[in-house]
């Protein structure tokens, strides 16, 4: 850190997937972090060593937060899309509820900047990609819903106090960084699903839908590396400015379908990764790619690690190692 300025930052959810990478680059670059995780879908041995934990809700951050921190990373938040439909209720106060308690504690310890981990899932079905900040944002699900209600509370947040504040929206996050990776319960998204399958720990994985209006008839996703994610993040904190919130959306620009997925981890792992095929899912869109232009230009960030077989094998190397029985 020589040269360099040490901050002090909260990370809210920094036990979960992406939090708890975010955190492990905000130590890298010499900072210090305390996380905040209730640990309801976080895990404790996901905190990067070096990180203070404090085991508790977004809701209680009054309690932990105070001036000598200089900014607040948010990712605490329930994120699972099928869930939100059947327990809307859930998110709202997770997500809302938890999050208006997170501005209003830092307004009172006069914390003034804030990145939030923000979604695709705010725009819904696409009207045109590759897709830019600027486009529709019609959510086709609550959890989506909330987190643009969040966005919408964070602009006001800044227009009336002068929060500093960034909006980053991921599209696939993807990949592991060292001992951080994907480990969710139950597991929806695609590439861990087809590592398990080369895991022994499912017979197959389902394809859902061959009928797209795409090259192989399979949806097409953007797949962003979890490390260049992260990346982002501290490159946001020096870009948020007092009385201004900033989305930008986050994805490598690259589209890649269910079935070049499967392909792609069927060379990384050896493994055959048999599939069945059923029904499109309602909501689904054919294909999903972000613009990332307005990250480019305003953070000055750029994905580096968007090879699909590269993002598979850093998720592959972390499964394995994460399945393998701990010595007692």
């Amino acid at each position: 850190m020589s040269g360099k300025h040490s901050e002090k930052y909260l990370v809210t959810g920094g036990a979960g997937y992406v939090g708890s990478v975010v955190a492990a680059h905000l130590l890298a670059a010499g900072h210090q972090v305390t996380v905040l995780d209730d640990l309801s879908t976080g895990h404790r041995d996901l905190v990067p060593a070096g990180a203070a934990f404090t085991e508790g809700r977004v809701q209680d951050a009054a309690r932990h937060l105070d001036a000598s921190y200089d900014a607040v990373l948010h990712f605490a938040a329930s994120s699972q899309v099928g869930e939100s439909v059947t327990h809307p209720e859930k998110y709202w106060r997770n997500n809302v509820c938890g999050t208006l308690d997170l501005l209003t504690a830092m307004r009172d310890a006069g914390v003034r900047r804030l990145v939030f981990s923000s979604t695709a899932a705010t725009y819904g079905e696409p009207t045109a990609v590759p897709l830019t900040e600027t486009a529709p944002t019609a959510p086709t699900s609550p959890y989506g819903a909330t987190k643009l209600a969040v966005d919408h509370m964070i602009a006001g947040e800044c227009a009336a106090h002068g929060l500093a504040a960034v909006s980053l929206r991921y599209f696939n996050v993807a990949g592991a960084h060292g001992p951080h990776g994907e480990r969710h319960v139950p597991e929806t998204h695609l590439i861990p699903l087809v590592l398990q399958v080369a895991l022994g720990r499912a017979d197959a994985v389902r394809v859902h839908g061959e009928n797209y209006p795409t090259p192989d008839g399979t949806c097409v996703r953007d797949y962003l590396h979890v490390a260049d994610l992260a990346e982002a993040h501290l490159l946001a904190l020096t870009a948020a400015r007092p009385g201004r919130h900033l989305v930008c959306n986050l994805g490598n620009g690259t589209g890649f379908s269910v079935r070049e997925v499967v392909e792609t981890a069927r060379k990384v792992t050896g493994h055959a990764i048999p599939c069945t095929t059923g029904p499109r899912r309602p909501g689904d869109p054919a294909v999903l790619v972000a613009s990332a232009d307005r990250a480019r230009d305003l953070l000055g960030w750029r994905p580096t690690r968007t090879d699909l077989a590269g993002i598979i094998a850093d998720a592959w190397d972390f499964a394995r190692r994460d399945a393998a029985p701990t010595t007692p």
